[in-house]
């Protein structure tokens, strides 16, 4: 059974879902789901991440189960929202962990905002200037026309996307709520997000020398999707990062669930 006991409250107006770990520790972090999954992507390492660690993790608005608003559909609107989740939930300087589509995201909020992140974690985002996107990733971004994916049904694009984790099951209560959080046209709904990229990518790549918050890269060496290019990119331009490289895919959160958690507290350790 899940340790992760989901939740709802009201953020700036938005039904946001979150989970709280029970324990309360001298590190607090915000941990924010990537897509398109949900904040039960962090299932796999809560109870090791909980020992170092007081957590909140929180669907970002418009992702898992989380309300959806339009205007904050870019990385860089989102950003400000992330700082909106740390005063909602009281973080006074947390770390904040923001793998996928965090990644910019988390990236333009320490950007803006120098003294708001004790750390960060990201990685496994788009981050490289020219655009390094592989597989449907790369073919969600650029799609001139996204009626096909309107005549998906949402387990199609689910169940595809599961079938990319590998060497590990999801349980059952973790399958299900990434299922839920996709019905009607919500995965479409959310390209917006991602299409934003050509826009604001170069524009984060510019704020990326002058961000002062710790940052640490977590990447999957075999990610088909996000290629290891875009964590090199980001770590040869943060002053102050660290690049920590996984022998996985994609979901490094799950299918290195055990070295992922071992890196990010060691990081909060040393951070």
């Amino acid at each position: 059974m899940s340790e992760i006991k989901p939740r709802f409250r009201t953020v700036d107006g938005l039904s946001i879902r979150y989970a709280e770990s029970d324990r309360p520790h001298e590190h607090e972090a915000l941990l924010l789901s990537p897509w398109p999954e949900s904040l039960y992507a962090y299932d796999a390492g809560w109870s090791r991440l909980a020992e170092h660690g007081h957590l909140i993790a929180v669907d970002l608005p418009g992702f898992g189960h989380s309300e959806l608003r339009e205007d904050l559909l870019s990385p860089k609107a989102m950003g400000e929202f992330i700082v909106r989740l740390a005063d909602a939930f009281g973080l006074a300087k947390p770390h904040v962990v923001g793998p996928d589509i965090g990644t910019s995201a988390v990236l333009f909020a320490a950007a803006q905002h120098p003294d708001r992140f004790r750390s960060a974690v990201v990685g496994t985002g788009g981050a490289a200037v020219p655009l390094r996107l592989g597989g449907v990733l790369d073919e969600w971004v650029h799609a001139e026309d996204l009626a096909p994916y309107r005549a998906l049904g949402p387990k199609d694009i689910m169940t595809a996307a599961i079938a990319n984790i590998e060497g590990y099951e999801l349980p059952e209560v973790v399958r299900e709520d990434y299922l839920a959080a996709y019905t009607g046209q919500r995965f479409v709904d959310q390209m917006p997000y991602v299409r934003a990229y050509p826009d604001e990518l170069p524009v984060l790549s510019g704020l990326l020398p002058g961000i002062e918050t710790p940052v640490q890269v977590i990447a999957g060496r075999h990610d088909p999707v996000v290629p290891l290019a875009n964590a090199e990119y980001l770590h040869e331009r943060l002053p102050n990062s660290k690049l920590d490289i996984i022998d996985v895919g994609h979901f490094v959160w799950e299918e290195g669930a055990d070295d992922y958690a071992k890196a990010v507290t060691g990081w909060w350790q040393a951070n």
